[in-house]
């Protein structure tokens, strides 16, 4: 989130790292962090977290598993992106795209399960997909990134624009209709309006305005975190509960407990483990290396491949999607 170039990785600790081929570089900014980084990365830090959690917590209920495993889904695998990956401006959790292959494999693993054999499954699922990326890149297969082009790039980052907005719309307007395709719920939100939930539109209209406002009164302000605080307040003061605005609601404390996958499970979801596995990785990289800045190294495909992988693996043992 620092607008500062990070610094050249030490030589002698990662001499290849430039190029991805380290296995387990040691990243450079531990050695050569400046404390004058540390206020404005805590600000950074907590105003993407205000943006992230919930994503996550949203994420988790559309693959059909409990609130909190989006919780969970933030915490180890992004740390150890932090140690291992090669991009600055990527936030490691998860999306829409891999929420919903989630949901389409967990059909595998019976009729009605239950909230526990979702768990089990998902790091089944999870535990999968890291070896197959550790797969990929014992066999060095990141070159597969060099063929994403620029146009490809740019339509990505404008695909998810348009993904986010339309994936928003009906929970900034209190709708409520089965999702599908793209197009499927630009159809449903039309069809929907007149069924929106004023007191839930009128906070979220509040909460854009806020925003936008924030951004061009105080652009150094971190808006998002703020917003999210204001809104915490609102709902708690105005029991804004009472008039129809839903909110996330209790979500359980604690760190997240040890899941171990199921063998038995491995061989029903290793298919979805492979469409997964590889949409995570084209997904990563074509983020990353749409919002890489002027003068940045863009992410390396292979170190990218070692960085998500050992994510998914940690993630699949404390309750990670």
């Amino acid at each position: 989130m620092r607008r500062q170039r990070r610094p050249h990785p030490c030589p002698l600790l990662s001499r290849r790292q430039s190029s991805g081929a380290a296995t387990l570089p040691i990243p450079g900014w531990l050695l050569t962090y400046r404390k004058e980084w540390l206020a404005p990365d805590v600000i950074a830090g907590l105003t993407a977290a205000a943006v992230v959690i919930p994503k996550a917590l949203a994420y988790a209920t559309i693959a059909g598993l409990p609130v909190e495993v989006g919780l969970y889904t933030v915490f180890a695998p992004m740390l150890i992106y932090a140690l291992l990956g090669s991009s600055r401006t990527l936030s490691v959790s998860t999306t829409t795209t891999l929420a919903i292959l989630v949901a389409a494999a967990f059909r595998h693993v019976g009729p009605s399960p239950s909230a526990e054999t979702l768990i089990t499954a998902s790091a089944t699922l999870t535990f999968l997909v890291g070896a197959v990326l550790l797969v990929a890149r014992l066999l060095r297969l990141g070159f597969v990134a060099d063929f994403i082009s620029e146009p490809v790039l740019i339509g990505f980052k404008a695909g998810i624009g348009l993904v986010i907005v339309v994936d928003q719309i009906p929970k900034l307007l209190g709708m409520h209709f089965p999702k599908g395709p793209f197009f499927h719920n630009v159809l449903a939100i039309i069809q929907n309006i007149p069924h929106a939930s004023v007191a839930t539109a009128a906070v979220g209209i509040l909460m854009v305005l806020l925003l936008l406002g924030m951004e061009h009164r105080f652009p150094r302000a971190p808006a998002p975190l703020i917003a999210v605080a204001v809104g915490i307040i609102g709902v708690w003061l105005l029991n804004l509960t009472a008039h129809g605005v839903a909110i996330v609601g209790a979500v359980p404390t604690g760190l997240p407990p040890v899941t171990l996958p199921d063998p038995t499970m491995m061989e029903r979801l290793w298919p979805e483990a492979l469409g997964i596995a590889l949409m995570s990785f084209t997904e990563t990289i074509a983020a990353g290396r749409a919002f890489t800045q002027v003068g940045e190294h863009a992410p390396a495909a292979n170190r990218e491949l070692t960085a998500t992988g050992l994510a998914n693996l940690g993630g699949a043992f404390l309750g990670a999607m």
